[in-house]
């Protein structure tokens, strides 16, 4: 037997499907997985400075492979799913994440020795999935 889908049964089904990947992009998730989100402008020079001596190798190190780093323009409305952070003033801010819960934030850029110290701090703190 031989089933064939009407042009009404996919319209309904792109519907569907729509309003899945549209609601999956603006709900958060409960189970987003640990990260970096690093809160820049175009005219913060500290924030080049982080970019130059630790943005070009931070993907290939362990805090890199557990917290993946997202960019975020501090002048940009915040993204739906990071509706519930508060108190970004300054740039750069770093802030883990895991879960939809703040795990800890690093405000500034003092240099490579303070921001690994301190990331590595932070990232001990984030659970470790099995």
């Amino acid at each position: 037997m031989r089933t064939s889908i009407t042009h009404s049964n996919k319209s309904l089904l792109f519907f569907y499907l729509g309003v899945f990947f549209w609601l999956s992009s603006i709900l958060p998730s409960s189970a987003t997985g640990a990260e970096l989100l690093m809160f820049e402008s175009s005219a913060c020079t500290w924030c080049e400075a982080w970019d130059e001596e630790v943005g070009v190798i931070y993907d290939k190190t362990d805090e890199g492979k557990l917290l993946p780093l997202r960019k975020i323009d501090i002048a940009d409305p915040l993204p739906p799913s990071l509706y519930w952070l508060r108190g970004i003033v300054f740039t750069p801010t770093f802030i883990v994440v895991d879960d939809n819960k703040e795990i800890g934030r690093i405000i500034g850029y003092h240099g490579e020795d303070f921001f690994w110290g301190y990331l590595t701090n932070l990232a001990r703190k984030v659970p470790r999935q099995p």
